[in-house]
C-alpha cells in the first residue's frame, strides 16, 4: 500500500505545477522558461506539462483551479524565496483537508476499507 504523501508527492504535486505553470503563461503572459524560474523547475519539465505527458492524471474541481490561480498569481508577483513552497504546501493541505487525496488514494491504490488516515492526519 502507498503511503498518502507518496500519492502527493506522484500525482497531486506534478498536477499542481502544471495547473500553475499554465495559469502563468495562460493568464499572466510569462514565457515558459519564466515560469520554471518562477517555479525552481526546469523548463523542460514545464514543456512536458503542456504537452500532457507530466501531471495528467489528476483533475480538480473548479474551486481547486481557482485556488491554484491565486497559488499562481501569488508565486509569479511574489519576492519572497520561499513562495512556492508556501503555496503548494497550502493547496496540498487543501487538497488533504478535502478528502480528494482518500479519492485518489481509493482510484489509484485500492485504499484498504475502514483507513481512516487522512482523517485523522488532516484534522
Amino acid at each position: 500500500m502507498k503511503v498518502p504523501c507518496e500519492l502527493v508527492v506522484w500525482h497531486a504535486l506534478p498536477a499542481f505545477r502544471k495547473e500553475i505553470a499554465r495559469s502563468m503563461v495562460e493568464d499572466m503572459h510569462l514565457n515558459q522558461r519564466m515560469a520554471a524560474e518562477k517555479l525552481g523547475i526546469t523548463e523542460a519539465a514545464v514543456s512536458q506539462y503542456f504537452k500532457n505527458k507530466r501531471g495528467s492524471d489528476m483533475k480538480f474541481s473548479k474551486e481547486l483551479k481557482n485556488e491554484i490561480r491565486k497559488a499562481a498569481k501569488e508565486i509569479a508577483t511574489s519576492k519572497k524565496e520561499y513562495v512556492v513552497i508556501q503555496q503548494i504546501c497550502a493547496l496540498c493541505y487543501m487538497f488533504r483537508s478535502r478528502m480528494l487525496l482518500c479519492k485518489f488514494h481509493k482510484i489509484d491504490d485500492k485504499k484498504p476499507k475502514g483507513c481512516k488516515v487522512c482523517e485523522e492526519v488532516c484534522k
